[in-house]
């Protein structure tokens, strides 16, 4: 049984080479950056004591944009849930107006001689 040969450094450094190029083929430069929407974004305030003269904020539209895109309510945001636990009250309209005077769906608490008797025996 022969015994694989370990593999001198030219062969090495051939392996190496070889990596280092398919590496390469498959990297892409990314030069545009943008904010990321769905990221929260903390604004910090300057130093109450500083004496440097403040900058004024350029207004950004796209970033803007942006922004409030991804503060919107999901249901505000895409037509359909994307996820299984967002299908749990995507709908949330109530399926018939609501009526405080209407005693099958609303159950206010009531005293009777029974429970103000009780509600003093507890007191005590």
């Amino acid at each position: 049984m022969a015994q694989k040969e370990k593999p001198d450094l030219v062969h090495q450094n051939a392996i190496h080479v070889e990596t280092i190029m398919k590496e390469q083929r498959l990297q892409k430069l990314h030069t545009e950056f943008s904010v990321n929407p769905f990221r929260k974004l903390h604004v910090l305030p300057d130093k109450p004591m500083s004496r440097k003269p403040t900058e004024d904020i350029v207004d950004n539209c796209e970033f803007i944009k942006a922004f409030h895109k991804a503060r919107e309510v999901p249901t505000q945001k895409y037509s359909s849930p994307h996820t299984e636990s967002q299908e749990i009250g995507w709908i949330s309209t109530p399926l018939i107006p609501t009526n405080r005077h209407d005693e099958r769906l609303n159950f206010f608490r009531k005293s009777t001689d029974v429970t103000r008797h009780q509600e003093l025996a507890l007191r005590k």
